[in-house]
């Protein structure tokens, strides 16, 4: 579980996100697919919204959520 903060076109920074694994194992029908996933978080606190994903890797989670506006 790492956290990562969103980059504007112009490179400043603002909030941050949290990007995670769920392996094979933790995976249940219905719930989350095995793979990575971001969702928008601050650390320490809940997460604000649904996460997004699954992706094969940690960085095409934090690419997808780059891209995200």
């Amino acid at each position: 579980m790492s956290y990562y903060q969103f980059q504007s076109e112009t490179g400043e920074s603002y909030g941050s996100f949290q990007v995670f694994q769920v392996l094979p194992y933790e995976s249940v029908e219905e719930e989350l697919a095995a793979g990575f996933y971001w969702w928008a978080c601050f650390p320490g606190c809940l997460p604000d919204g649904e996460p997004f994903g699954p992706f094969f890797t940690e960085a095409e989670a934090i690419a997808d959520a780059q891209d995200f506006e």
